[in-house]
């Protein structure tokens, strides 16, 4: 058994070694998904919004690598679906760059803003455009991004599928804005 197993069964509260050698371990179970190790490390301390070096979240990596089981413990333990890395990337930005988008409404769900922009002023909406991630985009719309919403260079969601070649959610957008203009 590894030391972060012994003091993930271990009753006693860890040492600091113990600790951070715990943490070490509740970030490799987000990224692998492992549930329930990662259910014992939160129930031994480990807080569900500790980042690693590049302000990954636990969150940020259980959803990223598409684990919804982890994703929706982590949200049940408090985990903040806003939070984000040190590139200003949330959680919902990652989901909606994979286009999962099964991740993507577990995350609205409990609270991740639909049209939250890090400091390039990208949202989630411009990442499933740009990545032709139809079925999230379309998700995103329904919870009221706004087609209009402009990066920090300027660009909407629309240009940059547009730029990106993504031609399903570019369709999909002009319809929106053509859709937005008649009403």
């Amino acid at each position: 058994m590894s030391d972060a197993q012994d003091a993930l069964s271990s009753p006693s509260a860890p040492s600091d070694e113990e600790a951070l050698g715990l943490v070490r371990s509740a970030f490799r179970f987000a990224r692998a998904g492992d549930a329930g190790p990662l259910a014992r490390a939160l129930d031994r301390g480990v807080p569900p919004d500790v980042c690693n070096e590049n302000g990954d979240s636990l969150l940020m990596l259980a959803s990223y690598h598409g684990h919804l089981a982890a994703t929706r413990l982590l949200l049940e333990r408090g985990a903040d679906p806003e939070l984000r890395n040190l590139r200003g990337q949330s959680p919902l930005a990652g989901a909606a760059f994979k286009g999962d988008a099964g991740i993507a409404a577990l995350l609205l769900e409990h609270g991740a803003a639909a049209d939250g922009a890090g400091p390039d002023g990208r949202t989630p909406l411009m990442f499933a455009a740009m990545f032709d991630r139809v079925a999230v985009l379309e998700m995103l719309l329904a919870r009221g991004a706004s087609v209009d919403r402009r990066d920090a260079a300027g660009a909407t969601a629309g240009a940059l599928a547009q730029a990106m070649g993504a031609q399903r959610t570019c369709a999909r957008l002009a319809a929106q804005q053509s859709l937005a203009r008649a009403t």
